[in-house]
Order: structure tokens, then sequence, then C-alpha cells
């Protein structure tokens, strides 16, 4: 039978999220056209991924909601590492536009309207900042984490065309604009990169970043009645959600006791490294695991 997990995110907020930086997304893409801004037209571009990004979330948080079924026993709560890997990598790729477009700028004399580029980018800022204010709570969940890397870039990226416009109107250096079109692209860089190696890492089903493999084997090897452990497996189904499988081995003295045995692995596992999805084999030592007439009990626990 499926198993069940409950799932929640702020979907309302990446909803009103998506529309306030869609309609920002138009004002600041016509501004920066008017006021032949690269800088400003490369942060509405970035505002245009955060917009996808986002509504991608919103997505995928309302898909990670729908109950397990018979074929996908886990849900579908792998949907938000999909979305988080995807704009990561749309971020990526917005980031090398960026490069190219100021390679193509610098060297070209351009003016820039520098006091509506300062207007737009600070009102930019404000509405990043505010949205990266109502996600950030909610880091914890990598789909939401990029949703949150995509906004907090915007709003570090606006404070970088501000510096730009200040410096421009000031002492008429043009050639900032490109640059600062650069320099946001390598934080694009930067603040996509964890995103995209944690998806992989759970795509992969690597073990938790963070979490000592020596530590849970020598945990499970610590419960009473517990002789070895072997064939242990501790993974990520989605933010939050751990699983982990292994066998235990336990003497012929102690087979009565197996159950609580394992309960006593479940918890210890659950208090000690937050894993509350797990499968655990009883083996009696001496036996051979692949005799079915061993005395091999199976037990599974949510």
């Amino acid at each position: 039978m499926p198993h069940t997990h409950s799932h929640s995110a702020p979907t309302r907020t990446l909803l009103i999220a998506f529309g306030l930086t869609l309609i920002f997304v138009v004002f600041e893409l016509l501004s920066g056209i008017v006021a032949h801004s690269l800088a400003l037209v490369s942060d509405a571009g970035h505002n245009f991924a955060d917009a996808l990004a986002l509504l991608l979330a919103y997505g995928a948080a309302r898909v990670a909601q729908s109950p397990a079924t018979s074929s996908r026993t886990f849900g579908y709560h792998r949907a938000t590492i999909l979305a988080a890997l995807f704009n990561a990598l749309a971020l990526i790729a917005i980031a090398f536009y960026i490069f190219w477009e100021a390679y193509r700028r610098l060297g070209v004399h351009q003016d820039v309207n520098s006091h509506l580029m300062i207007v737009v980018a600070l009102s930019a800022l404000v509405l990043n900042t505010a949205i990266s204010f109502l996600l950030r709570k909610e880091t914890h969940d990598l789909n939401l984490r990029s949703a949150y890397v995509h906004m907090l870039g915007d709003a570090v990226a606006s404070m970088g065309v501000i510096v730009a416009g200040v410096v421009i109107l000031f002492a008429g250096a043009y050639w900032v604009d490109p640059l600062t079109s650069v320099l946001i692209g390598f934080f694009i860089l930067w603040t996509s990169w964890s995103v995209v190696r944690e998806g992989v890492n759970i795509l992969l089903e690597a073990a938790p970043a963070g979490l000592d493999m020596k530590q849970v084997e020598e945990a499970i090897r610590g419960v009473a009645g517990v002789l070895a452990t072997h064939d242990l497996h501790v993974w990520t189904i989605s933010s939050g959600m751990l699983a982990c499988s292994c066998h235990a081995v336990i003497s012929r003295k102690t087979v009565e006791d197996g159950q609580q045995i394992i309960k006593n692995i479940v918890r210890e596992l659950k208090t000690r490294f937050q894993i509350g999805h797990t499968t655990i084999q009883i083996e009696i030592e001496g036996c051979d695991p692949n005799d079915l007439y061993c005395g091999v009990k199976e037990v599974h626990d949510h």
C-alpha cells in the first residue's frame, strides 16, 4: 500500500509574490529600454526568471501535496526537487546571457538615464527584499529555497544597479553599467550553485549533506541486542524527508525481542538524525541472509 506524508508550503505567498513580480518585470523592462540601461534590462530578465521560479515553486508545492498512489508510493514530493533544480539551471543560463550582453556593450558608448535607473532599481530592491523576507523562514525546503535564492539575488542585483546609477549620475562613467551586469551575473552563479548541488545529490540519492554515516552506523550498533549492521542506506526523498534502510544482526536469544529492538532503532534514528521513514531487516547471527528460513523479519516504520 502507498504511504502518505504531510507536506506544507506557503503556496499563497508564492502565488502573490509571482503576481507582484510579473507586474514589476513589465515596468522594469520598459524602464530599462527607455533609460538605455543594460543593468536595468538584465535585472528585469532576472526578475522574469524569478517570476517563473515562483510560479514553478508554487506548482511543484501543490503537486507535492497530492496523495501517494499505488504506482508512486512516495507521492510527488520529488516534484519540488525537480522544480528547484530547473530554477537554478535557468538562473545559470540567464547569468551567461548577461555576460554575453555585457561583452557586447563594453567599449560602446551608450547614454544611460541614471535618474530613471536609480528610481526603478530602488523599487525593485523594496519588492525583492519584502518577498525574500516572506520566504526566508521556509528555506529548509529546497524548492522554496531556490525561490528565495532568486529573490535574494534580485535584491542584491538591484543594489548593484542603484550603485551603478549613482556612479553614472555623478561621474558619467557609463562603462559601470555593463560592469554591474557582469557582477550581477557572477552573484547569480554563486547563489545558484548550492541549489544545483543539493538537488543533484537528492536525485542521486546521496547521503544527506552534513550526515555522518559512521555515526548512524554506530547509533544502530549501540542499540541493545544489535550485534552488527550492514547494507545501510540513508537518502533524501524530499527536503526534510529522510529515509533509511539497513540490516541489523541479532542473536538467537533475542529473536523474541526483535520487535522491541526494531522500535529502539527507529526511535534512535528519529531522535538523533531526524530520519522518519525507516525500513529495518532483522537477521539472526550465523544465518545466511539469503536463506528464507533463517527467521528474517522485515519491518517498515514511517
